[in-house]
């Protein structure tokens, strides 16, 4: 009967529950030694065609004073996608800031919902 290996993975100090893959990305808050801090945000994946990176749309509600009414105001992120989690268009993911990866990436995903 063959043995299955048990993922290391490290504690990054968040509740999350650690991939239940393993990867050698060096990026990866798991798997490699990124350390992770700051804020943590919730989108949806709305492209995933760059390598190993996908860009985060984060809607929110503004009131307008004038009107009396609510508009919708859209942000994108750009984020590291580590192997082991591998998001997808369409995926609600989990994003928290690390250090500068990259020119506009300065997050990665750490959770996919």
């Amino acid at each position: 009967m063959p043995r299955k290996k048990k993922v290391q993975s490290r504690d990054i100090g968040i509740d999350v529950p650690p991939p239940k893959e393993s990867c050698q990305d060096a990026k990866c808050p798991f798997h490699g030694k990124l350390s992770v801090r700051g804020q943590m945000i919730e989108g949806v994946v709305v492209s995933d065609r760059m390598d190993n990176t996908v860009v985060v749309a984060r809607e929110r509600l503004r009131y307008v004073p004038k009107y009396e009414r609510y508009e919708k105001r859209t942000s994108k992120h750009h984020a590291h996608s580590p192997p082991c989690i591998a998001a997808k268009t369409g995926d609600h993911v989990t994003l928290i800031e690390c250090r500068p990866l990259a020119k506009t990436v300065s997050y990665v995903v750490i959770q996919k919902k």
